[in-house]
Protein backbone atom coordinates (compact mmCIF):
# COMPACT_ATOMS: atom_id res chain seq x y z
CA UNK A 1 0.00 0.00 0.00
CA UNK A 2 1.47 3.51 -1.24
CA UNK A 3 0.79 6.64 -0.34
CA UNK A 4 1.40 10.04 -2.23
CA UNK A 5 -0.05 13.63 -1.83
CA UNK A 6 -3.25 14.37 -3.67
CA UNK A 7 -5.18 16.92 -4.94
CA UNK A 8 -8.93 17.70 -3.03
CA UNK A 9 -10.71 14.75 -2.99
CA UNK A 10 -14.12 16.31 -4.31
CA UNK A 11 -12.47 17.36 -7.66
CA UNK A 12 -12.81 21.18 -9.14
CA UNK A 13 -15.85 21.66 -7.54
CA UNK A 14 -16.19 21.17 -3.33
CA UNK A 15 -19.66 20.55 -2.65
CA UNK A 16 -18.94 21.60 0.73
CA UNK A 17 -20.43 25.29 0.99
CA UNK A 18 -18.57 28.15 1.66
CA UNK A 19 -20.65 30.78 2.04
CA UNK A 20 -20.20 32.53 5.37
CA UNK A 21 -24.12 33.17 6.63
CA UNK A 22 -24.78 29.79 5.49
CA UNK A 23 -21.66 28.08 7.66
CA UNK A 24 -22.74 30.10 10.51
CA UNK A 25 -26.61 28.57 10.36
CA UNK A 26 -24.81 25.54 10.24
CA UNK A 27 -22.76 26.12 13.00
CA UNK A 28 -25.72 27.43 15.12
CA UNK A 29 -27.91 24.41 14.22
CA UNK A 30 -25.12 22.14 15.17
CA UNK A 31 -24.35 23.76 18.59
CA UNK A 32 -28.12 23.78 19.20
CA UNK A 33 -28.76 20.31 18.31
CA UNK A 34 -26.35 19.26 20.81
CA UNK A 35 -27.19 20.93 23.70
CA UNK A 36 -30.93 19.05 23.17
CA UNK A 37 -29.14 15.89 23.59
CA UNK A 38 -27.05 17.05 26.36
CA UNK A 39 -30.21 17.71 28.06
CA UNK A 40 -31.83 14.19 27.06
CA UNK A 41 -29.09 12.75 28.09
CA UNK A 42 -28.54 14.50 31.52
CA UNK A 43 -32.77 15.76 32.56
CA UNK A 44 -33.71 11.81 32.44
CA UNK A 45 -31.81 11.09 36.06
CA UNK A 46 -31.80 12.48 39.06
CA UNK A 47 -28.96 14.24 41.32
CA UNK A 48 -28.30 11.52 42.61
CA UNK A 49 -27.20 9.67 39.52
CA UNK A 50 -25.87 12.32 37.63
CA UNK A 51 -23.18 12.52 40.66
CA UNK A 52 -22.90 8.88 40.65
CA UNK A 53 -20.14 7.12 38.69
CA UNK A 54 -21.85 4.22 37.25
CA UNK A 55 -18.63 2.80 36.13
CA UNK A 56 -15.11 3.57 36.88
CA UNK A 57 -14.33 3.78 33.05
CA UNK A 58 -16.67 6.37 32.80
CA UNK A 59 -16.76 10.36 34.81
CA UNK A 60 -20.20 11.07 36.65
CA UNK A 61 -22.62 12.49 33.96
CA UNK A 62 -22.17 15.58 35.50
CA UNK A 63 -18.73 15.65 34.91
CA UNK A 64 -19.77 15.83 31.44
CA UNK A 65 -22.25 18.64 31.67
CA UNK A 66 -19.56 20.87 33.10
CA UNK A 67 -16.82 19.89 30.94
CA UNK A 68 -19.17 20.82 27.70
CA UNK A 69 -19.35 23.92 29.10
CA UNK A 70 -16.21 24.51 30.42
CA UNK A 71 -14.50 23.78 27.06
CA UNK A 72 -17.08 25.76 25.02
CA UNK A 73 -15.81 28.62 27.75
CA UNK A 74 -12.28 28.09 26.97
CA UNK A 75 -12.55 28.02 23.08
CA UNK A 76 -15.18 30.06 22.12
CA UNK A 77 -15.73 32.81 25.18
CA UNK A 78 -11.80 33.11 25.74
CA UNK A 79 -10.44 31.62 22.68
CA UNK A 80 -12.28 33.88 19.93
CA UNK A 81 -13.82 36.31 22.05
CA UNK A 82 -10.65 36.82 24.47
CA UNK A 83 -13.04 37.43 27.58
CA UNK A 84 -12.13 36.81 30.85
CA UNK A 85 -12.75 33.90 32.69
CA UNK A 86 -15.97 32.97 34.00
CA UNK A 87 -14.97 30.46 36.54
CA UNK A 88 -11.23 30.23 36.27
CA UNK A 89 -11.13 27.73 39.46
CA UNK A 90 -12.75 24.85 37.82
CA UNK A 91 -10.34 24.78 34.72
CA UNK A 92 -8.24 22.11 36.59
CA UNK A 93 -11.46 19.79 37.65
CA UNK A 94 -12.25 19.74 34.31
CA UNK A 95 -9.18 19.45 32.32
CA UNK A 96 -9.71 15.37 30.24
CA UNK A 97 -5.54 15.39 31.10
CA UNK A 98 -5.68 16.27 34.60
CA UNK A 99 -7.93 13.46 35.72
CA UNK A 100 -8.29 10.08 34.97
CA UNK A 101 -12.11 9.11 34.62
CA UNK A 102 -11.88 6.93 37.62
CA UNK A 103 -11.07 9.59 40.53
CA UNK A 104 -13.03 12.65 39.24
CA UNK A 105 -15.88 11.31 41.66
CA UNK A 106 -13.51 12.72 44.28
CA UNK A 107 -13.06 16.05 42.80
CA UNK A 108 -14.86 19.19 44.37
CA UNK A 109 -17.50 19.24 41.24
CA UNK A 110 -20.06 21.51 40.35
CA UNK A 111 -23.30 20.35 41.75
CA UNK A 112 -25.85 19.48 39.35
CA UNK A 113 -28.10 22.86 39.56
CA UNK A 114 -24.64 24.89 39.37
CA UNK A 115 -23.32 22.55 36.52
CA UNK A 116 -26.56 23.20 34.47
CA UNK A 117 -26.18 26.99 35.31
CA UNK A 118 -22.99 27.50 33.96
CA UNK A 119 -23.72 25.60 30.87
CA UNK A 120 -26.35 27.37 29.96
CA UNK A 121 -24.90 30.71 30.71
CA UNK A 122 -21.61 29.88 28.97
CA UNK A 123 -23.80 28.90 25.90
CA UNK A 124 -25.88 32.16 25.63
CA UNK A 125 -22.22 34.42 25.39
CA UNK A 126 -21.17 31.70 22.87
CA UNK A 127 -23.97 32.15 20.54
CA UNK A 128 -23.76 36.23 20.61
CA UNK A 129 -19.95 35.54 19.92
CA UNK A 130 -20.86 33.01 17.02
CA UNK A 131 -23.29 36.18 15.94
CA UNK A 132 -20.33 39.09 15.70
CA UNK A 133 -17.27 36.98 14.65
CA UNK A 134 -15.95 36.74 11.26
CA UNK A 135 -15.91 33.95 9.52
CA UNK A 136 -12.67 34.12 7.87
CA UNK A 137 -9.85 35.87 9.27
CA UNK A 138 -7.67 33.66 11.30
CA UNK A 139 -7.59 30.25 10.92
CA UNK A 140 -9.61 29.02 13.96
CA UNK A 141 -12.31 30.86 12.94
CA UNK A 142 -12.03 30.10 9.08
CA UNK A 143 -15.49 28.77 7.79
CA UNK A 144 -16.90 28.41 11.44
CA UNK A 145 -13.88 25.64 12.04
CA UNK A 146 -14.00 26.17 15.88
CA UNK A 147 -18.23 26.31 16.55
CA UNK A 148 -18.32 23.12 14.19
CA UNK A 149 -15.41 21.61 16.99
CA UNK A 150 -17.41 22.68 19.97
CA UNK A 151 -20.64 21.44 18.51
CA UNK A 152 -18.81 17.87 17.66
CA UNK A 153 -17.02 17.81 21.04
CA UNK A 154 -20.79 17.89 22.46
CA UNK A 155 -21.81 15.26 20.41
CA UNK A 156 -18.73 13.03 21.55
CA UNK A 157 -19.45 13.81 24.87
CA UNK A 158 -23.08 12.84 24.70
CA UNK A 159 -22.01 9.77 23.28
CA UNK A 160 -19.95 9.25 26.51
CA UNK A 161 -23.01 10.00 28.11
CA UNK A 162 -25.16 7.57 26.27
CA UNK A 163 -22.40 4.91 26.90
CA UNK A 164 -22.71 5.95 30.76
CA UNK A 165 -26.36 5.33 30.02
CA UNK A 166 -26.13 1.52 28.86
CA UNK A 167 -23.76 1.17 31.95
CA UNK A 168 -25.94 2.20 34.67
CA UNK A 169 -28.28 -0.40 36.17
CA UNK A 170 -31.88 0.47 37.14
CA UNK A 171 -34.73 0.40 34.75
CA UNK A 172 -34.83 2.44 31.53
CA UNK A 173 -34.97 6.04 31.27
CA UNK A 174 -34.52 6.72 27.21
CA UNK A 175 -36.96 5.62 25.04
CA UNK A 176 -36.80 5.92 20.84
CA UNK A 177 -38.66 4.14 18.21
CA UNK A 178 -37.29 1.09 16.47
CA UNK A 179 -35.08 1.52 13.30
CA UNK A 180 -36.30 0.57 10.02
CA UNK A 181 -35.96 -3.00 8.29
CA UNK A 182 -34.73 -3.91 5.47
CA UNK A 183 -38.13 -5.32 4.16
CA UNK A 184 -38.39 -4.59 0.24
CA UNK A 185 -35.01 -3.90 -0.44
CA UNK A 186 -33.04 -6.36 -2.67
CA UNK A 187 -31.03 -8.48 -0.32
CA UNK A 188 -27.23 -7.42 -0.74
CA UNK A 189 -24.80 -10.48 -1.46
CA UNK A 190 -22.45 -11.30 2.07
CA UNK A 191 -19.72 -9.61 0.14
CA UNK A 192 -18.40 -7.45 -2.61
CA UNK A 193 -15.24 -6.93 -4.76
CA UNK A 194 -13.00 -3.23 -4.09
CA UNK A 195 -10.82 -3.97 -6.94
CA UNK A 196 -7.16 -2.58 -6.34
CA UNK A 197 -5.76 1.21 -7.37
CA UNK A 198 -5.50 4.24 -6.30
CA UNK A 199 -8.01 6.47 -4.29
CA UNK A 200 -7.69 9.72 -2.30
CA UNK A 201 -7.57 8.94 1.00
CA UNK A 202 -9.02 12.01 3.94
CA UNK A 203 -9.63 15.40 2.93
CA UNK A 204 -7.94 18.71 2.85
CA UNK A 205 -11.18 20.64 1.86
CA UNK A 206 -14.05 19.56 4.61
CA UNK A 207 -14.51 23.04 6.44
CA UNK A 208 -15.06 20.96 10.02
CA UNK A 209 -12.58 18.17 9.71
CA UNK A 210 -10.34 17.68 12.21
CA UNK A 211 -6.46 17.67 12.28
CA UNK A 212 -6.00 13.51 11.68
CA UNK A 213 -8.38 13.56 8.98
CA UNK A 214 -6.21 16.00 6.80
CA UNK A 215 -4.75 16.15 4.27
CA UNK A 216 -5.74 14.52 1.26
CA UNK A 217 -3.45 11.94 -0.28
CA UNK A 218 -3.16 9.35 -2.73
CA UNK A 219 -3.21 5.50 -1.11
CA UNK A 220 -2.70 2.67 -3.70
CA UNK A 221 -4.52 -0.22 -2.28
CA UNK A 222 -4.48 -4.01 -4.01
CA UNK A 223 -8.14 -5.60 -4.67
CA UNK A 224 -9.89 -7.08 -1.53
CA UNK A 225 -13.34 -8.12 -0.93
CA UNK A 226 -15.04 -6.55 2.17
CA UNK A 227 -18.45 -7.55 4.09
CA UNK A 228 -21.79 -5.32 2.72
CA UNK A 229 -22.98 -4.94 6.20
CA UNK A 230 -21.19 -5.46 9.42
CA UNK A 231 -20.99 -8.66 11.26
CA UNK A 232 -24.15 -9.40 12.83
CA UNK A 233 -25.35 -11.30 16.49
CA UNK A 234 -26.49 -14.53 14.61
CA UNK A 235 -22.90 -14.86 13.30
CA UNK A 236 -21.02 -13.92 15.60
CA UNK A 237 -23.20 -16.44 18.13
CA UNK A 238 -21.57 -19.23 15.88
CA UNK A 239 -18.24 -18.05 16.85
CA UNK A 240 -19.29 -18.35 20.91
CA UNK A 241 -20.99 -21.51 19.96
CA UNK A 242 -17.72 -23.37 18.56
CA UNK A 243 -15.89 -22.51 21.37
CA UNK A 244 -14.69 -19.08 20.23
CA UNK A 245 -13.68 -17.55 23.57
CA UNK A 246 -12.29 -21.50 24.50
CA UNK A 247 -9.89 -21.79 21.80
CA UNK A 248 -6.54 -19.64 22.05
CA UNK A 249 -5.49 -20.55 18.16
CA UNK A 250 -8.14 -17.53 17.20
CA UNK A 251 -6.63 -15.14 19.69
CA UNK A 252 -3.73 -12.60 19.98
CA UNK A 253 -1.33 -12.86 22.98
CA UNK A 254 -3.07 -9.96 24.94
CA UNK A 255 -6.45 -11.09 23.69
CA UNK A 256 -6.42 -14.37 24.85
CA UNK A 257 -4.95 -13.14 28.52
CA UNK A 258 -7.96 -10.79 28.41
CA UNK A 259 -9.68 -13.39 28.14
CA UNK A 260 -8.60 -15.69 30.73
CA UNK A 261 -8.26 -12.78 32.70
CA UNK A 262 -11.80 -11.83 32.79
CA UNK A 263 -13.04 -15.04 32.09
CA UNK A 264 -15.13 -13.62 29.10
CA UNK A 265 -17.64 -16.29 27.17
CA UNK A 266 -19.65 -13.54 24.77
CA UNK A 267 -19.63 -9.74 24.15
CA UNK A 268 -20.39 -7.17 27.06
CA UNK A 269 -23.89 -7.25 28.39
CA UNK A 270 -24.60 -10.83 27.07
CA UNK A 271 -25.58 -13.83 29.36
CA UNK A 272 -27.29 -17.36 28.66
CA UNK A 273 -30.17 -18.00 30.73
CA UNK A 274 -32.40 -21.22 30.02
CA UNK A 275 -30.48 -22.05 26.53
CA UNK A 276 -31.17 -18.85 25.47
CA UNK A 277 -28.48 -15.79 24.67
CA UNK A 278 -29.84 -12.52 26.49
CA UNK A 279 -28.72 -9.04 26.90
CA UNK A 280 -29.24 -5.81 28.63
CA UNK A 281 -29.91 -2.61 26.43
CA UNK A 282 -30.07 0.74 28.10
CA UNK A 283 -31.95 -1.34 31.42
CA UNK A 284 -34.15 -3.15 29.33
CA UNK A 285 -33.34 -7.47 29.04
CA UNK A 286 -34.23 -8.48 26.02
CA UNK A 287 -33.20 -11.52 23.63
CA UNK A 288 -30.19 -10.65 21.38
CA UNK A 289 -31.33 -10.37 17.68
CA UNK A 290 -29.95 -12.56 15.68
CA UNK A 291 -30.02 -10.13 12.45
CA UNK A 292 -28.44 -7.07 14.09
CA UNK A 293 -24.87 -6.40 14.32
CA UNK A 294 -22.83 -7.35 16.74
CA UNK A 295 -22.29 -4.14 19.61
CA UNK A 296 -19.83 -4.11 23.03
CA UNK A 297 -17.26 -5.94 21.44
CA UNK A 298 -13.15 -5.09 22.02
CA UNK A 299 -10.90 -5.53 18.71
CA UNK A 300 -9.36 -8.65 20.17
CA UNK A 301 -12.37 -10.12 19.60
CA UNK A 302 -13.25 -8.92 16.64
CA UNK A 303 -9.74 -9.73 15.19
CA UNK A 304 -10.41 -13.49 16.63
CA UNK A 305 -13.66 -13.77 15.12
CA UNK A 306 -12.16 -12.39 11.66
CA UNK A 307 -9.93 -15.58 12.02
CA UNK A 308 -12.24 -17.80 13.22
CA UNK A 309 -14.32 -17.08 9.91
CA UNK A 310 -11.02 -17.50 7.85
CA UNK A 311 -11.16 -13.81 7.10
CA UNK A 312 -9.66 -10.79 8.82
CA UNK A 313 -10.24 -7.43 9.56
CA UNK A 314 -9.96 -4.54 7.08
CA UNK A 315 -7.56 -1.78 7.09
CA UNK A 316 -8.35 1.68 7.28
CA UNK A 317 -7.47 2.66 3.78
CA UNK A 318 -9.71 -0.63 2.64
CA UNK A 319 -12.27 0.41 4.80
CA UNK A 320 -12.47 4.16 3.44
CA UNK A 321 -12.28 3.09 -0.28
CA UNK A 322 -15.17 0.87 0.06
CA UNK A 323 -17.07 3.54 1.54
CA UNK A 324 -16.12 6.50 -0.23
CA UNK A 325 -14.58 5.63 -3.43
CA UNK A 326 -16.75 5.93 -6.80
CA UNK A 327 -15.19 4.26 -9.60
CA UNK A 328 -17.15 6.35 -12.37
CA UNK A 329 -15.73 9.50 -11.25
CA UNK A 330 -12.02 8.49 -9.93
CA UNK A 331 -13.22 11.20 -7.06
CA UNK A 332 -13.95 10.29 -3.11
CA UNK A 333 -17.18 11.33 -1.90
CA UNK A 334 -18.01 13.21 1.41
CA UNK A 335 -19.99 9.60 2.50
CA UNK A 336 -21.05 6.64 0.94
CA UNK A 337 -23.96 7.30 -0.99
CA UNK A 338 -22.72 11.31 -2.09
CA UNK A 339 -21.90 14.38 -1.03
CA UNK A 340 -24.93 14.92 0.54
CA UNK A 341 -25.48 15.31 4.28
CA UNK A 342 -27.13 11.84 6.23
CA UNK A 343 -30.26 12.00 6.16
CA UNK A 344 -32.71 9.34 8.23
CA UNK A 345 -33.80 7.42 5.08
CA UNK A 346 -29.50 7.13 4.65
CA UNK A 347 -27.99 6.47 8.15
CA UNK A 348 -28.66 5.44 11.80
CA UNK A 349 -27.29 8.28 13.77
CA UNK A 350 -28.07 10.93 16.12
CA UNK A 351 -29.66 8.75 18.71
CA UNK A 352 -32.36 8.52 16.68
CA UNK A 353 -32.78 5.15 17.61
CA UNK A 354 -31.51 3.62 20.38
CA UNK A 355 -29.84 0.57 18.43
CA UNK A 356 -28.07 -0.68 15.37
CA UNK A 357 -30.83 -1.79 12.46
CA UNK A 358 -30.96 -4.56 10.99
CA UNK A 359 -28.47 -5.92 8.47
CA UNK A 360 -28.85 -4.69 5.06
CA UNK A 361 -31.24 -1.72 6.25
CA UNK A 362 -30.43 1.61 4.50
CA UNK A 363 -30.45 0.62 1.15
CA UNK A 364 -30.02 4.58 0.10
CA UNK A 365 -26.55 4.24 1.85
CA UNK A 366 -25.07 2.13 0.01
CA UNK A 367 -21.37 3.24 -1.42
CA UNK A 368 -20.44 2.69 -4.91
CA UNK A 369 -18.63 -0.09 -3.88
CA UNK A 370 -22.04 -2.14 -2.68
CA UNK A 371 -21.11 -2.18 0.72
CA UNK A 372 -23.80 -0.60 3.21
CA UNK A 373 -24.34 0.77 6.90
CA UNK A 374 -21.01 2.47 5.98
CA UNK A 375 -21.81 5.28 8.41
CA UNK A 376 -24.03 4.57 11.84
CA UNK A 377 -25.06 1.84 13.47
CA UNK A 378 -21.88 0.38 14.97
CA UNK A 379 -18.72 1.33 15.25
CA UNK A 380 -16.08 -0.61 13.15
CA UNK A 381 -13.08 -1.81 14.16
CA UNK A 382 -10.36 -2.15 11.66
CA UNK A 383 -6.87 -3.59 11.31
CA UNK A 384 -4.56 -0.31 11.31
CA UNK A 385 -2.95 1.73 14.28
CA UNK A 386 -4.04 5.06 14.82
CA UNK A 387 -1.01 6.64 13.23
CA UNK A 388 -0.73 10.31 11.40
CA UNK A 389 -1.73 10.84 7.84
CA UNK A 390 1.65 11.98 5.53
CA UNK A 391 1.76 15.90 6.23
CA UNK A 392 -0.08 15.78 9.52
CA UNK A 393 -0.29 19.14 11.06
CA UNK A 394 -1.32 18.96 14.74
CA UNK A 395 -4.58 21.58 14.98
CA UNK A 396 -5.50 23.73 16.89
CA UNK A 397 -3.67 21.72 20.05
CA UNK A 398 -1.79 18.52 20.09
CA UNK A 399 -3.59 16.64 22.75
CA UNK A 400 -6.86 15.96 20.41
CA UNK A 401 -4.84 13.69 18.32
CA UNK A 402 -1.19 13.83 18.15
CA UNK A 403 -0.28 12.21 21.64
CA UNK A 404 -2.74 9.07 20.79
CA UNK A 405 -0.83 8.15 17.31
CA UNK A 406 0.69 4.97 18.14
CA UNK A 407 0.14 0.94 18.27
CA UNK A 408 -1.71 1.29 21.63
CA UNK A 409 -5.10 2.47 19.83
CA UNK A 410 -6.38 1.14 17.24
CA UNK A 411 -8.82 3.02 14.60
CA UNK A 412 -12.33 2.37 14.10
CA UNK A 413 -14.58 3.81 11.20
CA UNK A 414 -18.10 4.92 10.71
CA UNK A 415 -20.22 5.85 13.57
CA UNK A 416 -22.92 4.08 15.33
CA UNK A 417 -26.28 5.16 16.29
CA UNK A 418 -24.89 7.11 19.47
CA UNK A 419 -23.11 9.33 16.75
CA UNK A 420 -24.31 12.78 15.29
CA UNK A 421 -24.32 13.79 11.74
CA UNK A 422 -21.97 16.35 12.98
CA UNK A 423 -19.33 13.94 14.15
CA UNK A 424 -19.41 11.30 11.73
CA UNK A 425 -18.26 11.40 7.84
CA UNK A 426 -16.36 9.53 5.47
CA UNK A 427 -13.19 11.06 6.38
CA UNK A 428 -14.17 10.89 10.23
CA UNK A 429 -11.26 8.45 12.32
CA UNK A 430 -11.81 7.50 15.69
CA UNK A 431 -9.75 5.28 18.15
CA UNK A 432 -9.32 3.53 21.18
CA UNK A 433 -7.79 0.91 23.19
CA UNK A 434 -8.28 -2.78 21.95
CA UNK A 435 -9.42 -4.03 24.85
CA UNK A 436 -12.30 -1.48 24.99
CA UNK A 437 -15.92 -2.95 25.05
CA UNK A 438 -18.38 -0.48 26.64
CA UNK A 439 -17.92 1.68 23.27
CA UNK A 440 -20.82 0.76 20.94
CA UNK A 441 -18.32 -0.78 18.44
CA UNK A 442 -18.51 -3.53 15.79
CA UNK A 443 -17.16 -4.73 12.88
CA UNK A 444 -17.15 -6.13 9.03
CA UNK A 445 -14.67 -8.65 7.71
CA UNK A 446 -12.32 -8.89 4.91
CA UNK A 447 -10.22 -11.13 2.50
CA UNK A 448 -7.90 -10.99 0.10
CA UNK A 449 -8.44 -11.27 -3.58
Amino acid sequence: MTESPAPSPYGPQDPVVQDPEALRQRALAALLTARERTGILTDSVDDHELTAQHSPLMSPLVWDLAHIGNQEELWLLRGVAGREAMRPEIDGLYDAFEHPRATRPSLPLLAPAEARSYASEVRGRALDVLESTPLGDRPLVRSGFVFGMIAQHEQQHDETMLITHQLRSGPAVLTAPEPPRAAGAATPPPEVLVPGGPFTMGTSTEPWALDNERPAHRREVPGFFIDTAPVTCGAYRAFIEDGGYTQRRWWQPEGWAMVRDHELTAPLFWHRDAGQWLRRRFGVTEPVPADEPVLHVSWYEADAYARWAGRRLPSEAEWEKAARHDPASGRSRRYPWGDEDPTPERANLGQRHLRPAPAGAYAAGRAPSGAGQLIGDVWEWTSSDFLPYPGFAPFPYREYSEVFFGPEHKVLRGGSFAVDAVACRGTFRNWDLPVRRQIFAGFRTARDM
